[in-house]
């Protein structure tokens, strides 16, 4: 059966040493439940395949035998179509009315973290009660090398003459992200939390400020500490879209990453503030 889902996440691209250069794509069905899209090689679609943002996307789905997470189904690829995306017309109403009004609006990690261990979910839309910093921590700048080749002989299995030069200009590897971005934050319970943000806009915004800052690291970090900080958080009603990982999915402390913000206009009925 083909399903219609509202993509609202898209990771950064990693390597995968069994499926090569991998994004993590999840989204909402119309009565606001989640599922999780993986392998989607999104970089290798066709243009007609690749989706965007909020944009409805329809898709034959197969249980994920070696995912045992309740959201995570493989896509069949060939059977992806593409519909509307959803505006951010009247202050954001229908990306509201999907994300927060039909589907359920988190704001106790710990209850999180507990229905994970559990296996009742691994996607949830989650708004932190403050927060608090965007930590920035300097990791690896190269991709591991044997996930690096596994990805480029995956590459080769379509041209058994394609050098490393012609696989860069076919395949176009992403760079590696030089630095690990988090949201630093306070829970209802008091309790204060670090989650990682692995959203695909974050990298792009790194690399788009490195660009502008002439490849000063140093402006551009500051750049995207301005956006995740003063923008998203004094100027929208920021909410947090988080996911486990399958490897601490179901045992660890806190098996949860950030994998995309949601950050419509801090009021949303402006109106009212007529009447007030």
């Amino acid at each position: 059966m083909t399903e219609r889902i509202l993509i609202t996440v898209k990771t950064y691209p990693t390597l995968s040493q069994k499926y090569g250069e991998l994004v993590c794509t999840a989204g909402i069905r119309e009565d606001g439940s989640w599922v999780r899209l993986y392998p989607v090689p999104f970089r290798k679609l066709s243009d007609y395949e690749k989706y965007r943002k909020y944009q409805w996307l329809f898709t034959r789905l197969t249980p994920r035998s070696q995912d045992n997470r309740p959201e995570s189904f493989s896509p069949e690829i060939d059977s992806i179509e593409l519909g509307d995306v959803v505006s951010t017309d009247d202050y954001w109403a229908e990306r509201c009315r999907l994300v927060l009004d039909t589907g359920t609006v988190y704001d106790d990690m710990t209850k999180l973290i507990k229905r994970a261990n559990s296996n009742e979910l691994s996607l949830a839309t989650y708004k932190p009660y403050k927060i608090l910093d965007l930590a920035v921590e300097e990791v690896e700048r190269e991709w591991n090398a044997d996930k690096l080749n596994a990805t480029k002989n995956l590459h080769r299995q379509g041209d058994l003459f394609a050098d490393d030069d012609q696989f860069e200009k076919a395949f176009r590897l992403v760079r590696k992200l030089p630095y690990e971005f988090s949201y630093k934050f306070i829970d209802k319970d008091g309790k204060e939390r670090k989650l990682m943000i692995e959203d695909w806009e974050i990298g792009a915004l790194y690399w788009n400020c490195l660009e502008h800052a002439n490849g000063d690291e140093r402006v551009a970090v500051q750049k995207v500490r301005e956006k995740y900080l003063n923008e998203f958080v004094t100027k929208t009603d920021l909410h947090l879209f988080v996911g486990t990982t399958l490897r601490y999915h179901g045992w660890a402390s806190n098996p949860f990453v950030i994998i995309g913000t949601f950050t419509p206009p801090k009021n949303r009925h402006p109106e009212l503030e007529l009447w007030s």
